[in-house]
């Protein structure tokens, strides 16, 4: 690892950790030439998959827009940043686990609709309201009607 400071090429690791939920090592590093300290992150390196926009366009897949997506749909409700990244976390290992080398926005959109439905109704609600883009308001009333019944034979059972 070529030290940041003085462009020397050899240091030694003085500590390794995992980083939380993110399939990352930190490593704390003191470089042999100047002996100064810094740290590093070694990550998978992953082959990038692209998402397949409803416009047909394709872009790289990046997960903190769909982290900024929740966020956005949780705002001013009971959930934890901790719940929130472990949402994430789980939706990206599903697409990652797909395989694929292409997906679909409403493939992603589907993830975090499941996510937030067992994590918050309202921000359940809330993130549906952008993703479906609904044509009016008899198919947003359509959209929460159904849902309140699906709450309500889960509450049953």
């Amino acid at each position: 690892m070529k030290c940041i400071f003085c462009g020397a090429i050899d240091s030694k690791v003085l500590d390794s950790r995992a980083v939380d939920e993110t399939n990352a090592i930190r490593r704390r590093r003191e470089c042999l030439g100047c002996g100064k300290r810094f740290t590093t992150y070694e990550t998978i390196e992953t082959t990038p998959i692209m998402v397949v926009k409803n416009n047909g366009e394709r872009e790289v897949f990046d997960i903190s827009k769909v982290k900024r997506g929740i966020i956005k749909s949780c705002e001013k409700r009971p959930v934890t940043m901790h719940q929130i990244d472990l949402l994430v976390a789980n939706i990206e290992k599903k697409v990652y686990n797909s395989l694929e080398e292409e997906i679909s926005t409403k493939k992603i959109g589907e993830y975090v609709m499941e996510g937030l439905k067992e994590l918050d109704e309202v921000s359940y609600v809330r993130f549906a309201s952008v993703y479906k883009q609904f044509k009016d308001i008899s198919g947003f009333f359509d959209f929460i009607n159904d849902f309140e019944k699906m709450v309500e034979d889960k509450t049953k059972k």
